[in-house]
């Protein structure tokens, strides 16, 4: 049976979807996503001028998506000698359908019932 709910290939348990959902609840992390999606890599720097937000901030929700599984990040020097921190969207499969929902629901901890 093919998992409905999938990060970088690997079926996701309750905490992950609850992870990933997180992540991309937010108009901003959305628009990183969308933006990475076409299958480019970009770097920080020129996502962060795309999407007309600061460095920072793009940083910030950069970390809530990697952390999430959603985004990737590959430190690499360019031939004038600058770092650049290029990102790329991790193939993800999230069909959310009641069952699929339901079968990641009864792998939640305790404590993931009770937080928000």
């Amino acid at each position: 049976m093919k998992h409905e709910l999938q990060i970088a290939g690997t079926a996701c348990d309750g905490e992950q979807v609850l992870a990933a959902l997180s992540a991309l609840a937010n108009p901003h992390r959305l628009r990183i996503v969308a933006r990475l999606a076409g299958g480019d890599r970009h770097y920080i720097s020129q996502l962060a001028r795309d999407l007309g937000i600061s460095r920072p901030l793009l940083h910030l929700h950069v970390q809530k998506l990697m952390e999430a599984g959603l985004v990737t990040s590959q430190l690499e020097l360019s031939d004038d000698g600058k770092a650049l921190n290029y990102l790329q969207l991790a193939p993800f499969h999230l069909d959310l359908t009641a069952d699929s929902l339901r079968q990641a629901a009864a792998g939640l901890s305790a404590h993931s019932a009770t937080g928000d």
